[in-house]
């Protein structure tokens, strides 16, 4: 796929294109699970230094706490990244047409993460331009977050983020561009040959595939720029006739990447929750006080918030009012004392769906379905 003019605020660059996926069988696949191995053992073997250390010494301070944290983050994701790859390899995902609005899908999954990239001290630059298109909701949704991923990963500065609609053909365009070698260390610091290519990237070549866009990647001078181009673009030519398209059935999964924090202070409370979200392809983590879920949060907001009922206070009504003026669509799920089946209630603009502790197992995933959804 080649892209015949640029997008608005985004230079062309010279074509390195990117190797895409042209082997099948059991060679490829070998390579991929060597990969996967090598990602996820780097940031474990560091961690576990780290723990060790720890150990001895019986001190560990904030910073090497924090570094802690992101090592075992690191391992997580690519081994997130990898079920996807599976699942996506598996045929399972059954995909439903809908019409979504990328600009809004990825204008709101930056927001999301808007002080993971403060913390990281990387700069956001977006040109969006209105685009409407026609794919499965929740892929695409894994598919941004895996660009904001691959883009978080290698980026040293700031990120480009462009869209725009071709006139003819009429189809939508996203375009990625950052450097991952600073301009000032090219002449010491060559770019390596795959670097760019890790198990994000594979996943993203899998998801741009599976939802039949065309991807492209051009690689020169340290920096690179993706452009992944929408087929069905709604326009004056395209309009969803059929919502049953392509198989008529909701995702097999249709949670899969979204993250929930869980706050919960009683054990059982954690255990039930694991057990009931454990085959819904989220990812989940677990704290057990406001305080913690403040610090937490201080990197980063998830998607949903899932909270006991005791917790809730003064400290949660004024995370609750902070993180709403970042994240307007932040889902929150109490699990109450007393409750026989899911109820919403919305006061003074903070909604807040509510189930018992009785029915968590058959009510938590029906209420984060329905929130996440209604979330977008």
């Amino acid at each position: 796929m080649g892209v015949s003019q640029p997008l608005a605020g985004i230079s062309p660059m010279p074509a390195a294109t990117a190797p895409v996926i042209d082997r099948s069988g059991r060679e490829s696949l070998r390579e991929l699970i060597e990969q996967i191995g090598r990602e996820v053992t780097a940031p474990m073997t560091s961690a576990l230094e780290r723990v060790n250390a720890f150990a001895a010494s019986g001190r560990i301070d904030r910073a090497g706490l924090r570094a802690l944290r992101d090592e075992l983050e690191c391992a997580r994701r690519i081994a997130l990244s990898a079920q996807q790859i599976g699942r996506v390899a598996s045929g399972r995902v059954r995909q439903r047409a809908q019409r979504l609005n990328l600009t809004t899908m990825l204008h709101d999954a930056l927001a999301q993460r808007r002080r993971e990239t403060a913390s990281r001290g990387i700069e956001l630059r977006q040109r969006l331009q209105a685009a409407q298109v026609i794919a499965d909701a929740s892929l695409c949704a894994v598919l941004l977050r895996a660009l904001l991923d691959w883009s978080f990963e290698h980026a040293r500065s700031h990120i480009e983020f462009g869209i725009d609609v071709t006139s003819w053909p009429e189809r939508a365009r996203l375009a990625c561009r950052f450097s991952y070698i600073p301009p000032d260390e090219l002449a010491t610091r060559p770019a390596q040959p795959g670097s760019l290519d890790t198990v994000t990237w594979q996943l993203l070549q899998r998801l741009s595939q599976a939802l039949g866009l065309a991807l492209q990647r051009d690689d020169g001078g340290g920096a690179t720029q993706l452009t992944l181009e929408f087929p069905r673009t709604v326009g004056e030519g395209l309009t969803l006739l059929d919502p049953g398209e392509h198989g008529g059935a909701a995702n097999s999964q249709p949670m899969v990447g979204r993250h929930v924090l869980v706050i919960a202070s009683r054990r059982e409370t954690r255990n039930a929750v694991r057990d009931t979200l454990r085959p819904m392809g989220l990812m989940v983590d677990y704290v057990a006080s406001m305080d913690e879920a403040r610090e937490f949060c201080s990197t980063g907001l998830p998607h949903a918030i899932v909270f006991e009922a005791a917790l809730a206070g003064e400290k949660l009504r004024v995370l609750r009012a902070q993180w709403q003026r970042e994240v307007p669509s932040l889902a929150y799920i109490e699990i109450a004392e007393q409750g026989r089946d899911l109820e919403v209630s919305d006061l003074g603009g903070q909604r807040t769906a509510r189930i018992g502790r009785d029915v968590l197992p058959s009510a938590l995933g029906r209420a984060l379905a329905s929130e996440l959804a209604r979330c977008g």
